[in-house]
């Protein structure tokens, strides 16, 4: 009769060293003397003072079991405060880092091992986890309760490979880490965020009876969230997420819970020739009580001062004080003209479908606004971004020095505009003018941390510097600031494989997959979602659908630079060498410097180095 399988309820720890294989490719040996060192000096000795048992070991981490939540996770603050004081004198890109996960949960024994859900949560936590950080369940955060002086930090639910239901999650802080550490490191949730009243505000209906209209009622949504993002005293949830809630009927209480939001404001708008009418209502999202409402009928001249008064009620209703600056900010009107407002909403929309028939509409719809009114910012801004995506997603010869110009005039005209800023670093990342670029991405989020595509484009200059550690940061808070964005998650595969991260590279691949067939169902027209789901399913080990794919970019659009080079990838990828060098030799010549920057570091491409003819493609890549 075979032995009945040995369960018992433990609390289990997970360690992983951040960024281990490039320490071990830059000094292998000294890599490995350093881990034993701190794990003889520093991580075993607390161990055992907390009655640990140490499961297993592997080259980048450890699995530690405790018979004690409590101890579990005392002794992983100690190690990591201990890190921190051992490594703060080394340079950043050379210190030893740990992510710590700590579960409780039923596990499996067997022999000195354990298996389990309550094992693969651990793990799974652990890569939710910040440099130098702990993550824990929310069940570890109960059975601590008031046990510790610790101030757990919501991180809200995710999902896990495996597990059926979404784990809570909480972030441990460490008052002695590294600040460095955790800049630009995603909080999906707005609670996670702060303590700040957080706010959510849910795309307005159009109640105008004119689906043309719609652009109107989006417009007025956007920009009262950019007004109330400038009020340091709150939170608020980035547009992204909110419009994935655009026309779906559901209870307010469950949008504030799933974005972690108190509060959530919603409205109408409609407009009528000269007039329109605005409603709007604050709700509590706790118990869905009404905190304010009320409605605007007005002149349309009369529409900015209608969002301004929206802004500044609820900044009353929640008690939030302005600062003197944010009162400017606040009321600052961005255009005397209406029309040419009603023509940027109008260009805004299309930017947002972002596929190259629509960049060139919205770029028409800003031209359009300039001419009506010449000191029009956004509009610049607009305009060099649509050049900008034209350039590079389509290879279009658009001069970067015009594209520079035009970013460098929306920022002449107001110079503290987030999107401003994000253009002209777009702008400056096409000129090959790095280090000026970033600079202005990091202005772009200091003044909006919420501005996706200045997120989403500084992670991409950092992987092109080789910063990967940094780049995998941005592009995951980019993949949370837009949940509908697939090339964040499929970029950032690649930026997980190369740094060794594989269980995050399945899991981003599999959102990624999702989201791009979404879009392509979408928009069939674009070979972009195609090519990326093709490089998502072949991570996921889907073979023949990854081929389908492929082949349906090539079919759409088999002239495009970005097609050939990720097809490209594709088959270096499936070991079909010499299809990916002769795509790449084919696509060179025309690729810009971003593109060839960018294939230096592609993990995609690692099958072709050691092959005879990569020098080929190297020389075009320099050349």
């Amino acid at each position: 009769m075979a032995n009945a399988v040995q369960r018992r309820l433990t609390a289990i720890l997970s360690a992983d060293v951040v960024g281990y294989s490039r320490l071990m490719e830059r000094d292998e040996a000294l890599t490995v003397t350093r881990l034993k060192a701190l794990r003889h000096e520093l991580i075993d000795p607390r161990i055992q003072s907390h009655s640990g048992r140490v499961v297993k070991l592997m080259g980048d981490g450890a699995l530690v079991e405790f018979g004690s939540v409590v101890d579990a996770v005392r002794c992983a603050i100690e190690i990591q405060r201990a890190m921190v004081d051992a490594e703060t004198h080394l340079p950043k890109d050379d210190r030893v880092q740990f992510r710590i996960g700590i579960n409780v949960g039923d596990v499996i024994v067997e022999d000195d091992d354990i298996y389990g859900d309550g094992v693969n949560v651990a793990a799974r936590l652990q890569t939710l986890a910040h440099p130098g950080g702990i993550a824990v369940s929310g069940t570890v955060q109960e059975h601590v309760g008031s046990k510790l002086p610790v101030a757990f930090e919501d991180f809200g639910e995710h999902s896990v490979k495996n597990i059926e239901r979404p784990v809570r999650v909480y972030m441990v802080p460490i008052e002695a880490a590294d600040p460095s550490a955790r800049v630009a490191v995603p909080e999906p949730k707005a609670a996670a965020m702060s303590e700040k009243p957080s706010v959510a505000v849910l795309p307005f209906n159009n109640m105008s009876g004119d689906a043309e209209q719609e652009y109107f009622a989006d417009g007025i949504t956007e920009d009262i969230i950019t007004d109330l993002s400038k009020v340091s005293g709150l939170f608020v949830v980035a547009r992204n997420s909110v419009f994935t809630f655009k026309g779906k009927p559901v209870k307010v209480t469950q949008i504030a819970q799933e974005l972690g939001v108190h509060f959530v404001l919603e409205g109408s708008v409609r407009k009528a020739g000269s007039r329109v009418r605005i409603t709007a209502q604050l709700i509590n999202g706790m118990d869905g009580g009404h905190i304010w409402a009320d409605r605007y009928d007005r002149d349309l001249t009369d529409i900015f001062a209608i969002q301004d008064d929206i802004t500044r009620t609820i900044v009353e209703q929640l008690k939030v004080k302005l600062l003197p600056a944010e009162t400017k900010l606040v009321g600052q009107v961005p255009t005397e003209n209406v029309e040419a407002y009603t023509y940027y909403l109008r260009g805004r929309l299309f930017l947002h479908r972002h596929s190259k028939s629509f960049y060139q509409l919205a770029k028409r719809m800003f031209a359009r606004a300039i001419e009506l009114d010449p000191l029009y910012a956004r509009a610049y801004a607009g305009i060099a971004d649509c050049d900008s995506f034209l350039f590079l997603h389509y290879n279009m010869e658009i001069p970067v020095e015009s594209i520079l110009a035009t970013s460098a005039k929306a920022l002449e005209l107001e110079s503290g505009l987030a999107e401003a800023h994000a253009s002209r670093g777009l702008a400056l990342s096409l000129a090959d003018r790095t280090d000026e670029a970033c600079t202005e991405f990091e202005t772009a989020i200091a003044l909006n941390p919420n501005l996706f595509e200045a997120t989403y484009f500084y992670a991409r200059a950092r992987f092109s510097q080789g910063d990967f550690e940094r780049a995998a940061e941005l592009m995951r808070r980019a993949s949370e600031l837009k949940p509908d964005d697939y090339q964040s998650l499929m970029l950032l595969t690649n930026i997980y494989r190369t740094l060794g991260r594989q269980q995050d590279v399945k899991a981003a691949a599999q959102e990624g997959v999702k989201r791009a067939m979404l879009e392509l169902a979408r928009h069939p027209e674009d070979p972009r979602p195609a090519y990326l789901a093709a490089l998502g399913e072949l991570e996921l080990g889907h073979v023949e659908r990854a081929t389908e794919l492929a082949d349906q970019a090539l079919a759409i659009d088999p002239d495009d630079v970005l097609t050939q080079y990720n097809v490209a990838c594709f088959h270096a990828i499936r070991g079909n060498i010499d299809k990916a060098i002769a795509l790449l030799e084919k696509l060179l010549p025309l690729a810009n410097h971003e593109t060839r920057a960018w294939m230096k570091h592609d993990s995609d491409l690692d099958s072709i180095r050691t092959h005879p003819n990569y020098p080929r493609v190297l020389g075009l890549i320099d050349g």
